[in-house]
C-alpha cells in the first residue's frame, strides 16, 4: 500500500510536468501515458526500500506498543526468529530490485528517451491546434480553423520563410496531416499559395486542386542520439572507454552508475532490518517508541544522504567505489551480525538464576 500510493504521488508530480508537452506540442492522452508508465521503474527502484522501511517500522512498532513482542519474548522466542519476515521479504524485494535495475530500468528509459527524441525531431506525434497560430519553427506557422477527426483539417493557412528573400502563404479550404518516408507532410486541398519577392516586390499566386507541404525538413534533426547513461547496461557501463563518452570528464558517471545499480537494491534489506533493529533492541518503555522511531529515521535519511553524496564524489573519484558497495552491505551485515550476538530470552533467564543473591539488610 505505501509502495502505491508513493508511486501514485511520484506519477502525481511527473505528470504535471508532462502537462506542458501536451499543451504547448499537442501529444495525444495514450502518448502522455506512455511517457509517464516508462519512468516508473526508475522511480520504483527508489521507492521500494522507503515503503520497506515504512512498513517493518510500522508492523513492528505496533506489535510492540501492543506488547505482543513481550509475550512472545517471554515465551523464548530469539530475536531471529523475530527478523525471520523482515529477512525473507526483504531478499524478496532486493531481487525485485536487481531485475529493475539490470532490466527494467535501462530498458525503460531507453524507450522514454527514444519517445523524445522522436517527438522533438519528428511531427509524426504533434497535433496541431486548432483555433491557434502554432509554431513549428521560427520559419514555418500554422494556423487551424477546425480539426476534424486525428487527421483531418479545415481552414488552413500556413506561412513559410525559410527563404526570407521570397516569403510564402498557402491557405487551403481543407487537408490532412500525413506520416511519410521522409518525414510529416500536410495535403491541402482546394486553395492558393502566395509567394512575394522582396526585390521586386512582385506578388505571385498559385491555385490549386491538390498540395503537399513537407514538414520533414524543417527541424534539424542530428545524425545520431547520444545514450545516457541510466539506458545502458550494466555490461556495457562497466565496458566503456572513455573515448566512448561523448565528454570524457563524464566517464566517471557512467562508471558509478554502474556500481550503483549493483549495490542499490540491497537497501531493500538494510533499511528493513534498520527499522527492525530500532524496535527490538532495548526494552518495551510505556512512554511510548518516538525515541526509536526518530532515531531509525535519523539513520535512515543519513544513509540516504551518503548514497547520493558519494554517487557524486564516485563520479569524480572512481576510488570510492568500494565504499558505495559498503554504504550499500555495511548495514546489512552489521544487523546480522546484532542479529546472532544478541542473547536470547532463556539465555536471560539462565543468567538471572544462575546469578548470586544479593546481600540486603
Amino acid at each position: 500500500m505505501i509502495t502505491l500510493v508513493m508511486t501514485g504521488v511520484i506519477w502525481l508530480f511527473v505528470s504535471v510536468r508532462a502537462v506542458e508537452s501536451i499543451i504547448n506540442r499537442g501529444l495525444s492522452l495514450k502518448l502522455f501515458l506512455t511517457l509517464t508508465v516508462l519512468q516508473l521503474p526508475n522511480f520504483l527502484i527508489q521507492i521500494i526500500p522507503i515503503a520497506l522501511f515504512i512498513a517493518v517500522l510500522f508492523v513492528y512498532g505496533r506489535l510492540n506498543s501492543d506488547r505482543e513482542i513481550v509475550v512472545l519474548r517471554a515465551a523464548g522466542m530469539s530475536p531471529l526468529a523475530f527478523a525471520r519476515p523482515v529477512l525473507a521479504l526483504g531478499l524478496v524485494f532486493t531481487l525485485i530490485g536487481y531485475g529493475l535495475t539490470l532490466w527494467a530500468t535501462p530498458k525503460s528509459y531507453q524507450k522514454f528517451r527514444e519517445l523524445q527524441w522522436d517527438i522533438r525531431y519528428s511531427f509524426s506525434h504533434v497535433l496541431l491546434r486548432e483555433g491557434v497560430f502554432n509554431t513549428i519553427s521560427d520559419q514555418i506557422t500554422v494556423y487551424i480553423r477546425e480539426r476534424s477527426g486525428e487527421t483531418e483539417l479545415r481552414g488552413l493557412l500556413i506561412h513559410d520563410n525559410r527563404d526570407p528573400a521570397k516569403p510564402a502563404t498557402v491557405i487551403a479550404e481543407r487537408g490532412a496531416m500525413a506520416q511519410t518516408p521522409s518525414g510529416a507532410r500536410v495535403l491541402m486541398f482546394t486553395g492558393n499559395r502566395q509567394e512575394i519577392d522582396r526585390k521586386s516586390g512582385k506578388l505571385s499566386i498559385l491555385y490549386f486542386d491538390h498540395y503537399s507541404f513537407d514538414l520533414g525538413g524543417v527541424v534539424n534533426k542530428p545524425d545520431a542520439r547520444f545514450r545516457e547513461a541510466r539506458e545502458r547496461s550494466v555490461d556495457e557501463l562497466l565496458q566503456l572507454k572513455k573515448t566512448d563518452v561523448g565528454n570524457p570528464k563524464d566517464y566517471g558517471k557512467f562508471v558509478a552508475e554502474a556500481h550503483q545499480r549493483l549495490a542499490l537494491p540491497i537497501n531493500a534489506l538494510g533499511f528493513a532490518l534498520i527499522a527492525f533493529l530500532s524496535v527490538m533492541l532495548g526494552g518495551f518503555s510505556r512512554r511510548g517508541q518516538l525515541t526509536k522511531v526518530l532515531a531509525a529515521s535519523a539513520l535512515f535519511i543519513g544513509l540516504q544522504i551518503l548514497d547520493l553524496g558519494l554517487i557524486n564524489l564516485t563520479a569524480k573519484n572512481l576510488g570510492l567505489i568500494p565504499a558505495i558497495y559498503a554504504a550499500g552491505f555495511g548495514p546489512v551485515l552489521l544487523a546480522i551480525i546484532l542479529l546472532l550476538i544478541h542473547p536470547t530470552p532463556r539465555l536471560l533467564m539462565r543468567r538471572v538464576k544462575n546469578a548470586e543473591p544479593v546481600a540486603t539488610n
